[in-house]
């Protein structure tokens, strides 16, 4: 499984960026995916994770009402929307996969065996 993340960038407080995370090697929807984030000195993070048919979605509370997490299963693509960005939200954002199937863990780094490499996002106060 290859995951190939990307459209970080720098914004502004208060402004907006759509990630988004293709995977290949693998079929899409045998997956359910995840966001985390590690800012500079700290550990990563949980973000967001939803299942393989977007029937379920889960968020850390430091970006619930915020953030979407969506996917396209016709594109083999996760996207995480972020809007009202504030500066703590600065960080290297991941995409992580893992097997479908289980109903727990969706937080849980551990839980994901496959990573993509990264994408930039600076938020500017």
């Amino acid at each position: 499984v290859q995951l190939q993340a990307s459209g970080g960038g720098l914004v502004q407080t208060g402004g907006s960026l759509r990630l988004s995370c293709a995977l290949s090697g693998r079929t899409f929807t045998r997956y359910d995916m995840g966001w985390f984030r590690q800012a500079p000195g700290k550990e990563r993070e949980y973000v967001a994770a939803i299942v393989w048919n977007s029937s379920a979605k889960y968020y850390a509370d430091a970006v619930k009402g915020r953030f979407r997490i969506f996917r396209d299963n016709t594109q083999n693509s996760l996207f995480l929307q972020m809007d009202n960005l504030q500066p703590e939200d600065t960080a290297t954002y991941f995409c992580a996969a893992r097997f479908r199937g289980s109903n727990s863990g969706y937080n849980t780094e551990n839980e994901y065996p496959h990573w993509g490499q990264g994408t930039q996002v600076t938020v500017s106060s």
